[in-house]
C-alpha cells in the first residue's frame, strides 16, 4: 500500500510500496546512511511483520478517518504527520533537503502521483466501498507497473510468465468483484477509484525510477521533500474543495494520525533498514500482507461482510502480482534473446 516510497515498477510494490514510498542501486551508501540505527537493533522479522500489520491496517485507519473528516482533509492529516516524523528523521541525521530546481520539480510530480493522488482516492473509495476491498485493489499495483512499463521503459519487456501472472491477477480482481453476478453488491465508482489509485501508484513509480534515481540525494531527503510538498499541494486543494471540518473528531483524529505517523513516516524508515540488511526483494515480500491484514482488520474490527470469493480472489491477485515479479526462467530468456536480436536484425 501503500505506503508510498518511490521504487522502480518491476519490483513488487514494497514501497521499495509508497506505498509509499527512490532506491537507485548507485546509492547504496546512502540507504546505508537513511538506515534508523534506533529500529535497526529490533531483528528484521519483527520489523518485518509490523511493517505489513501497519500497511494492512492503514485501509481501516482510512475507514475511520473518514467518519469525522471529508476525505482530503484524512489525506492531508496523513502527509501532515508522516511528514513530520520524516522531518524529525532528516533532522536527527543532520541530512539536509535536496537543494536543486529540478529535481524539486520532479519531486513535485511524484508527490501527485505517488500521495496526493492515490491516498486521495483511496480515501474517497472508501466512503463506497468496504476497507479490506481497497486493500485488495492496492495490491494491483505491480500489475499496473507491469501494463505501465511496457510503454514507458522499452528494456522492461515480458516474458511469458509474466504475462501469465498479468491475466492471472486481473481475473482475480474480477473474482473479489463477484463479475459472474454482475458484480452485485460492490459499488463500482468506489472500485475504480481504488484501482486508479493503485494504477497512479505505479504510474508515479516508473516516473521516479527515470527522474529521481541519479540526484544524489539520500532516499531519506528525497522522501522527506516528496511529502511537504504532497502536503502542500493537498493544503491548497483541500480547502477549496471540501468544506472546513467543524468539529474535533477524537476517534478519526486518532486513526489520521495513526495513519500518518505509523503508516507513512515511520513504515518508510522501517523499511529503509529492512531494505539495507536484507535487500529489496525480501522487504518487498510484505507488500503480499496487507490485503490480508485489511481484509482480516475489516471483517473483525468494523464487522465488514466477508463472502468466499474475498479472500479467493485475493489469493489470485498476488498470486498474479507474484508470476509478475518473478525471474525469468531459461526458455523465458532465450525466447526474449532471440526476439530482440530479430528485431536488431530488421531494423538493419
Amino acid at each position: 500500500m501503500s505506503t508510498v516510497t518511490p521504487r522502480p515498477p518491476t519490483a513488487a510494490p514494497s514501497r521499495d510500496t509508497d506505498p509509499s514510498p527512490p532506491r537507485a542501486s548507485s546509492h547504496a551508501s546512502s540507504r546505508t546512511s537513511s538506515r534508523p540505527s534506533g529500529l535497526s537493533a529490533v531483528d528484521w522479522r519483527v520489523r518485518f511483520g509490523a511493517l505489513a500489520l501497519v500497511w494492512g491496517f492503514s485501509f481501516l485507519f482510512i475507514r475511520l478517518g473518514t467518519d469525522g473528516y471529508a476525505p482530503l482533509f484524512v489525506s492531508l492529516g496523513r502527509m501532515l504527520f508522516g511528514t513530520a516524523v520524516l522531518a524529525a528523521a532528516l533532522l536527527a541525521k543532520r541530512e539536509r533537503l535536496p537543494r536543486a530546481a529540478r529535481t524539486w520539480a520532479h519531486l513535485t510530480v511524484a508527490a501527485f502521483l505517488l500521495n496526493a493522488l492515490p491516498f486521495s482516492l483511496f480515501a474517497y473509495s472508501e466512503l463506497r466501498i468496504p476497507s479490506s476491498l481497497a486493500g485488495i485493489c492496492n495490491a494491483t499495483t505491480p500489475l499496473w507497473g507491469m501494463v505501465f512499463s511496457l510503454v514507458a521503459l522499452s528494456e522492461d519487456r515480458p516474458t511469458r510468465r509474466r504475462f501469465a501472472g498479468l491475466l492471472l491477477g486481473f481475473a482475480g480482481v474480477l473474482v473479489v468483484l463477484g463479475a459472474w453476478n454482475g458484480f452485485s453488491g460492490q459499488d463500482p465508482w468506489g472500485t475504480v477509484m481504488a484501482l486508479t489509485a493503485s494504477a497512479s501508484y505505479a504510474i508515479g513509480w516508473i516516473y521516479v525510477r527515470r527522474t529521481l534515481s541519479g540526484t544524489g540525494d539520500s532516499h531519506l531527503s528525497l522522501s522527506t521533500g516528496q511529502l511537504l510538498v504532497g502536503t502542500a499541494q493537498l493544503a491548497v486543494v483541500a480547502p477549496l474543495a471540501a468544506p472546513l471540518p467543524s468539529a474535533l473528531h477524537p476517534v478519526p483524529l486518532l486513526a489520521i494520525a495513526a495513519l500518518g505517523a505509523l503508516g507513512t513516516g515511520i513504515a518508510m524508515l522501517v523499511q529503509y533498514g529492512l531494505v539495507a540488511e536484507v535487500g529489496p526483494t525480501t522487504a518487498a515480500l510484505s507488500t503480499y500482507f496487507i490485503p490480508v491484514v485489511a481484509t482480516a482488520a475489516g471483517a473483525a474490527l468494523l464487522g465488514e461482510d466477508l463472502t468466499w470469493n474475498t479472500p479467493v480472489g485475493a489469493l489470485i491477485v498476488l498470486a498474479g502480482a507474484a508470476l509478475t515479479q518473478s525471474r525469468a526462467t531459461s526458455r523465458d530468456r532465450d525466447a526474449h534473446t532471440t526476439t530482440t536480436a530479430t528485431q536488431e536484425r530488421d531494423d538493419t
